[in-house]
């Protein structure tokens, strides 16, 4: 057969090949243009070593939080990369510097379980510890600075018990034995500035300590972070107003800690990570490692303490990451005030007119669902600041409960768990990985992380133009105030400042009565300055910019719990959609005895005679003696807040005073 490149057939088609070695056919192809077939040959990698051949892997990149429509304000930076990894390095060991390493200790970039060694670094801040010569001294500290999600999903799967990848791709963790926030443990810096400007005493969240054992609990913390192979580090911002953010840096020792904040601080860009420089807060946050249970001050083996002099907290004997969030939230409801803007402990949605909706409420009240719209857009689920450039998202993420989760009644947040999104403390199958959302084994206060982008209606950037409604939500279990109220400025106050729902209590020995519980400015244990302050402003900022109040009741009407029945869910949606049209600015209003409430006489879609509480209530004596019991928790509530004295002359005091039941 002559060698012409093609197979040659004889015999019914048969190919003919000659025999080649070991006797053994030869198979020939036709040759094409190039003379080969099948080409798939390059060039050799341009790599002398494995390691070379694998950093060809990745390209540099960093984490960030997308900005539709809009570019950075920063040009690219025109330091070089190693000066710019020296100054980054510079602030982090800065961050680090304790009692005994005045100038912190030895930090390098790089995951010590790689077995390339880190590059070495030069630092010329650094210098022989001021006290003593340690182990600690001789050590470098890796830090893992602003990783990927995906980068710390390696580092929790490897190296952190308790982590997996769920069916959806969710990491699901555990946060320890603490599963929720430790409010009694929370300790503020009391010194001659915080003395005068923060609410102390009965009723505050605030519970001092002192500038020392602060920095005893630091050094703690800081010793034990610099002890690990391994930190981790994000520098990230709060406040999606570029006027007013914060840049925070977070120092913690878990993986899920940092995946954590990564989700619920907006994330920078590139550029903006190479002009952050030096943070304007700092966590550290040791969680794994518990305070000295004997230094003054301390009740327990957990403390989380707040320095607003130093910008700094120190976070020891748990790992429950809503500490972190909520620490944050803290010193914004302290800083932002200072600078006329108002933090707010609220939901917020915007309609696709520009009309903007604040949402607050206690659990339970429905906050997350009525502020959850399709036909709207999210601004934001729990913590915004009101500005004179309007309202603003404080969090670049959401931090939503799971308990019971189910597509249909909550398909956004089902929808958002998913690959980047941290489960906290849920229980899944061995085998599928599929979460039980309705299995407690772990604890009820099950949630669900995630950045604000995983919901489809998110509004990005989370700004909005000045918040038309102000909506005051609790759920009633005496089912004594109406479905919808509409507030005056100084009632609006009173309620804000009372913070009310009444949630069903326990069943010992078959007894079902409501509790009433009150949190100042729906929030109490975060907010830092006396309630009073942020009714002040935030009547000031209704008042200025035509912002309309109204409490909405979300609980029972018809008698209390286990008489009446809860008002349905449809009816408040057609509520809070007439709020929002500004029909019911239009209706005939009424007062009611007591609290003089203003009712609507009509609300589209919902039956007239449940406006009026009373009138669905079939023993008129049982509603009366209910009402005037709320009404007395009311005032005993409100008597905390009355030493306190605000506007001129006392009058926006005596204002709020008369906004309140009157029997």
């Amino acid at each position: 057969m002559a060698d012409n490149g093609d197979f040659s057939f004889a015999n019914g088609g048969a190919p003919q090949s000659p025999v080649g070695r070991n006797g053994l056919a030869r198979i020939q192809t036709n040759k094409r243009e190039n003379g080969i077939c099948h080409d798939d040959s390059t060039p050799p990698v341009k790599a002398q070593t494995l390691h070379e051949l694998h950093s060809l892997q990745k390209k540099r990149s960093a984490p960030t939080t997308p900005i539709k429509g809009a570019q950075s304000a920063l040009a690219p930076s025109v330091v070089s990369d190693e000066e710019r990894q020296k100054q980054q390095l510079q602030s982090i060991s800065a961050s680090l510097a304790s009692l005994t390493r005045e100038t912190g200790p030895k930090v390098v970039k790089g995951d010590p379980a790689k077995s390339v060694p880190a590059p070495k670094v030069e630092h010329h801040h650094l210098t022989t510890p001021t006290i003593c010569v340690s182990d600690s001294s001789l050590k470098f500290t890796h830090v893992l600075y602003n990783l990927s999600p995906a980068e710390l999903y390696e580092q929790a799967i490897k190296h952190e018990r308790g982590s997996f990848i769920t069916s959806t791709g969710a990491l699901a963790t555990l946060s320890g034995a603490k599963t929720g926030r430790s409010p009694r443990d929370k300790r503020v810096v009391m010194d001659e500035t915080t003395t005068e400007e923060l609410w102390w005493g009965k009723g505050s969240p605030n519970i001092e300590i002192d500038d020392h054992t602060f920095m005893v609990n630091r050094e703690r913390a800081v010793d034990y972070l610099n002890s690990l192979d391994k930190v981790f580090v994000n520098d990230q911002f709060l406040n999606w107003d570029p006027e007013h953010r914060l840049k925070v840096r977070i120092v913690s020792a878990r993986a899920y800690h940092a995946l954590f904040m990564h989700n619920m601080c907006i994330r920078p860009t590139l550029e903006e990570l190479e002009e952050f420089g030096t943070p304007d807060f700092t966590i550290y946050n040791a969680g794994q490692f518990p305070c000295n249970r004997y230094t003054h001050y301390m009740t327990s083996s957990t403390s989380v303490d707040i320095n607003l002099a130093r910008r700094e907290m120190v976070i020891l004997g748990t790992q429950y990451a809503g500490e972190m969030k909520k620490g944050l939230f803290s010193v914004m409801h302290y800083l932002m005030p200072k600078k006329q803007i108002l933090s707010l402990h609220s939901g917020c949605n915007m309609g696709k007119d520009g009309d903007v909706a604040l949402f607050f409420g206690l659990s339970g009240t429905g906050k997350t669902t009525l502020s959850t719209d399709h036909n709207r857009y999210l601004i934001g689920d729990d913590e915004h600041c009101w500005s004179d450039n309007g309202v603003s998202n404080i969090e670049g993420g959401c931090y939503a409960k799971c308990i019971d989760l189910s597509r249909e009644k909550e398909p956004d947040i089902w929808n958002a768990i998913k690959f980047g999104t941290v489960l906290e403390n849920i229980v899944f199958d061995e085998h599928t990985r599929e979460v039980d959302y309705a299995d407690k084994s772990v604890t009820e206060n099950t949630r669900a992380a995630y950045p604000i982008e995983y919901i489809p209606n998110a509004k990005i950037p989370c700004v909005g133009p000045h918040p038309k409604n102000v909506i005051l939500l609790a759920c009633d279990a005496f089912g004594v105030l109406p479905p919808v109220s509409k507030l005056t400025l100084p009632q609006t106050m009173y309620h804000f400042i009372s913070g009310y729902t009444a949630l069903v209590a326990g069943t010992e020995e078959g007894v079902k009565e409501p509790q009433a519980t009150f949190s100042a400015c729906f929030g109490a244990a975060f907010i830092m300055l006396h309630p009073t302050k942020y009714a002040a402003m935030l009547a000031d900022k209704m008042q200025k910019h035509g912002a309309t109040g109204w409490l909405v009741n979300t609980g029972w009407s018809g008698g209390r719990y286990g008489v009446g029945s809860r008002i349905k869910l449809a009816y408040t949606r057609k509520i809070i959609n007439a709020i929002h049209s500004g029909s019911l600015l239009d209706a005939k209003y009424s007062k009611t005895e007591v609290f003089g409430l203003e009712i609507p006489d009509q609300v589209e879609g919902v039956p007239a005679d449940i406006l009026n509480p009373i009138n669905t209530w079939a023993d008129k004596d049982a509603y009366r003696e209910t009402l005037l019991k709320l009404a007395g928790l009311f005032q005993k509530n409100f008597e905390v807040f009355l030493n306190y004295k605000i506007g001129k002359d006392n009058s926006l005091t005596e204002d709020i005073l008369a906004a309140g039941p009157i029997f």
